[in-house]
């Protein structure tokens, strides 16, 4: 006779996680939109007033993030490069259709793989030592101390990264597309044995200058979007070592998550554009 009411129990509690998970869902996204007013109404007040940018501190962010992940982004872009150009040659000669390759290779990467990879590159390194940095700070009550010395946190310790976010971003993308075409040509030249002449103008052809803005501007979303996420977990952190692992590990997912939902919109309203 117990059984009917453990499972009604059961179910009973099951329907309150999911209750709860949904609660803490929305409410994270609250908090999130208004973090994102807030760093939008300064990024307008920086943008007005430029003086107010702390350029020593967006220098060392743009270092930080941008020359120290080129070799890394160097890295996995050829190595995309030439698996997309693998996987093309072995469909593309069964067609005879050798010489699409650079087209192929050159388009998924500029508007697709290129702005993608980088940003998964930039937030496993950027977006995680955002959250971490601003974490250990509030750990150590340095962002109250901020706020009782009449500072805004949000325009002290995110606007410069946000910033060189922005700025670094967009030229690793650029770097990571010509290691990517790179790769593919490889592939090409080896594999299929077509002229490096052949594939660079097959490449130059295919790549229109809107693909290219397109792909840029992708990259400039996940920027924002790797920042926004990155120092928002930071400022949740918990108040221990475990609450600054925790949020710089759901900065990952979380960004990872939102980048795809992003790349989804941004790719089906390229398509609507003819793009």
């Amino acid at each position: 006779m117990p059984m009917p009411f453990d499972l009604d129990q059961r179910i009973e509690d099951r329907i309150e996680e999911v209750g709860s998970f949904a609660k803490h869902i929305i409410d994270d996204l609250i908090r999130m939109v208004i973090f994102t007013g807030e760093l939008s109404r300064i990024v307008w007040e920086s943008i007005t007033h430029p003086r107010r940018v702390r350029r020593r501190e967006t220098l060392y962010y743009m270092d930080m993030c941008g020359t120290d992940a080129v070799p890394i982004v160097v890295m996995i872009c050829l190595l995309m490069g030439i698996i997309l150009g693998f996987q093309g040659a072995m469909q593309l000669q069964k067609y005879g259709g050798d010489i699409f390759i650079a087209d192929f290779v050159s388009l998924v990467i500029i508007k697709e793989m290129g702005p993608l990879m980088v940003a998964m590159i930039c937030t496993g390194r950027a977006g995680s030592a955002f959250a971490a940095e601003i974490g250990t700070m509030k750990v150590g009550e340095e962002i109250d101390a901020l706020r009782t010395m009449g500072l805004n946190p949000v325009r002290f310790l995110v606007m410069p990264k946000l910033m060189a976010m922005l700025l670094v971003m967009p030229l690793l993308t650029v770097f990571g597309d010509i290691v990517g075409i790179f790769g593919g040509m490889i592939i090409a030249v080896i594999k299929l044995n077509l002229p490096i002449v052949v594939y660079y103008n097959r490449a130059m052809g295919a790549i229109t200058p809107l693909a290219f803005m397109l792909g840029l501007f992708k990259s400039f979303v996940f920027a924002f979007i790797i920042t926004v996420i990155g120092c928002r977990r930071g400022f949740s952190a918990g108040n221990d070592a475990m609450g600054v692992g925790r949020a710089a590990t759901s900065t990952v997912v979380s960004s990872i998550f939102w980048i795809v939902i992003a790349d989804f919109v941004l790719t089906f309203f390229y398509s609507m554009i003819g793009e």
